[in-house]
Order: structure tokens, then sequence, then C-alpha cells
């Protein structure tokens, strides 16, 4: 059996000019299953994890398991609608969304998606869940406080993650075609794209709404920076191999 391990870091930063990181507690969870989005909830110091058959919460305080959200058939993401009450894992081997408690992590409902659903996000501007499923090519739009399918967008391309940036616009990469796809959350239409080349086939996003940045992660070995205001590509950056999963640092400013 083998075990898995969950690495929590802290930045330690005098200065934005001299900054530096390290890992300050390393967590043994235990456990079965393979590892899949890492989703903290900060202000209930959580974290949900995809475990393949469940969502793994653990108190990022002191690593401890609180409890594990079953009955998920291929578990990726989690989405939090906290202000319904409502958690929302994807379950991509049978194409649903399980709808779940946020306090005693029952499962409430589970919502028909599309194929190979896997990201999932809440957007708070339109008070909906965006999942991203692959292949599908499309985004499964939710109703959270209902526990209702409201449609499928299609997208033109495999998604992977993507973002809101809080102003009626959600963007989630494409993988296969390499772009960045625009989504108006009132129409719940795909109203811009673009590529990211130099960088290929985009996996990971995180977002910089105060200057309007996008940072995709791509397994061509770079990040790709993007205005999302003008739709452009303004620079990209060499990072490691494989990249999965990627976050923004809005004190320090880092990506």
């Amino acid at each position: 059996m083998r075990r898995s391990i969950l690495l929590l870091s802290l930045v330690a930063a005098p200065s934005l000019a001299a900054q530096s990181y390290e890992i300050t507690h390393t967590y043994n969870v235990g456990g079965d299953g393979g590892w899949d989005y890492v989703v903290p909830d900060a202000p209930n110091h959580r974290l949900f994890i995809g475990r393949q058959n469940r969502v793994m919460v653990v108190d990022m305080n002191n690593g401890r398991v609180i409890a594990a959200v079953t009955g998920i058939n291929g578990a990726h993401g989690t989405a939090l609608a906290s202000g319904t009450g409502h958690g929302f894992a994807t379950s991509g081997n049978d194409s649903s969304i399980v709808m779940f408690d946020l306090k005693t992590y029952k499962t409430l409902a589970r919502i028909p998606a599309a194929e190979d659903a896997d990201a999932i996000i809440y957007d708070p501007a339109s008070k909906r869940v965006f999942s991203f499923n692959g292949d599908a090519n499309s985004s499964t739009v939710v109703d959270p406080g209902k526990g209702t399918l409201v449609t499928n967008i299609p997208l033109g391309g495999k998604p992977e993650y993507g973002q809101s940036a809080g102003n009626g616009k959600v963007y989630v990469n494409l993988v296969d075609s390499s772009q960045v796809a625009e989504i108006d959350t009132k129409s719940l239409t795909v109203t811009r794209r673009w590529s990211t080349a130099p960088c290929k086939n985009p996996v990971s996003m995180a977002i910089d709404t105060r200057r309007q940045r996008l940072f995709s992660g791509c397994r061509s070995g770079v990040m790709a920076v993007s205005d999302y205001k003008n739709g452009t590509v303004v620079t990209t950056i060499p990072i490691g191999q494989g990249v999965d999963g990627a976050g923004y640092d809005p004190r320090l400013r880092d990506a």
C-alpha cells in the first residue's frame, strides 16, 4: 500500500526584494489513491484534495484528516460556494458533479456533467459553478444553491484548469489547441480566444485580477503570461517540466 505525502509550505518574506521560501511542515496524511487538485479554504483552515474515490478534507494547521466526501468515481477538482454552504466535486469517471454539505461533508446531490469532468471552479460574479470537461470539450454550468444543471457550453477544444476574473468572465486553458478561451458568464458562451504560443499545451492557470494577468503553465516547459483585457500573451517564462497546478500570491506578487 503506497502512502501519499502532503507538503505544506510557508513563505518567509522580510521584503519584496529579498524573499525566501522554505518548507515549514510535512504532513503524512496516508490513504490509498492518486492525487489531483489541492484546493485551499483559507478562512476555515481546510484543504480539499481529490483522491480517486473521495475528496479528502485536511486541517491545514496540523495535517489532521477531518473527513472524506465519498461516493466519487474519479475525483479531480473541488469548488466551494461558501455562500450556499455547498461544495462541488467532479466525478470524472461517471461524468457527474457531486454536491456536498460544507459542514457535514454529506453528499446532497449528483448533477449530470459531461465526459471527463475534471477541474471545477466557483464564479462569485455569476454565483455559478463551472466544471471543465476534458474529453467532452465543454464546460458544465451548475446553480450552486439548487444543485441543478444550467447548461453545457461548447469550448471548441479540450479544457484543463480555469479561473474566474470576478467581473463576469471566466478563463480556461485549452490544452490541445494551446489557447485560452474566455467565457461570458451572463450569455454562457465563449466570447474570445487567443493563442498561448510559443507556450504549448497549457494546463495550470493562476490569475492576478488587479493587474489583469493570467499565468498558464505549459507542458512545453514555459509559463505564458497573458493580458486578459487585450487577449494577448505578453511574455513567457521558463518553468519545470510536468506542470500540473499553479497559484498566485497577491501579497508577494509571485506566480
